[in-house]
């Protein structure tokens, strides 16, 4: 037990190793978590590939927490040393997150991985190719109610998952895929598309209650009819 507690405190353990967040003592995947480094400046650093020297310090994947740690100096505690910590770190990395999240979709794009526009995407839907939806946050209700609805039966009758996200405004979907107003994209199967979704679920539970540590947090929206 002592051995396996002590794996996941080990900062260069293996990828699929847990480690243990600084503030609430959790052991979570490093998916789960965001590494912070220190800086030659003294600054703490934003880790989000995980590659920076030096030792790290692992922070639950949540805005909340990480403003808890900044509040109660747990940077200073966990590397033993006096830091300093950019009074606007966690809005910093809501966007950096949220940077990542359309980089991924520009580059699942340009790999012919993405339809965009509500009669493609139905019509991508028609064939069984999707393998997400995405709309923007300000989507209007009806429109995705019917993309949505048709999404989740093929995706049931095929046994499949069918994940829904808004994580990006109308704005940063159109910069991504580089045509204006796109309100509602679908992506196809592939290693791009897992990219993305990835990175997706990383900024829906850095945006998350604290209380949802761990967890997935794709949402099979469930819509009546």
């Amino acid at each position: 037990m002592a051995a396996n507690r002590k794996k996941r405190q080990t900062d260069d353990a293996g990828e699929g190793s847990e480690r243990l967040c600084a503030v609430t003592r959790e052991a979570l995947p490093p998916e789960a978590l965001i590494r912070f480094a220190l800086g030659p400046d003294g600054q703490i650093v934003p880790d989000l590939e995980r590659r920076l020297p030096g030792r790290g310090v692992w922070v639950s994947c949540h805005r909340e927490t990480l403003e808890k740690a900044i509040n109660t100096k747990v940077f200073s505690r966990s590397l033993k040393s006096q830091v300093s910590v950019a009074l606007d770190l966690p809005e910093r990395i809501g966007i950096m997150i949220a940077r990542r999240v359309m980089d991924a979709l520009a580059l699942a794009n340009k790999a012919g991985r993405v339809v965009s526009g509500f009669q493609k995407v139905d019509g991508a839907l028609e064939k069984g190719s999707v393998a997400a939806l995405l709309h923007g946050s300000a989507a209007a209700a009806d429109g995705r109610q019917k993309l949505d609805r048709k999404f989740q039966a093929i995706q049931r009758e095929r046994g499949a998952r069918a994940p829904i996200l808004d994580v990006l405004t109308i704005e940063q979907m159109s910069l991504a895929i580089g045509r204006a107003s796109v309100v509602h994209a679908a992506l196809i199967p592939g290693g791009l598309t897992e990219r993305f979704l990835r990175e997706a679920e990383r900024l829906s539970r850095y945006r998350a209650p604290s209380a949802a540590s761990g967890q997935s947090l794709f949402v099979e929206q469930q819509t009546e009819g």
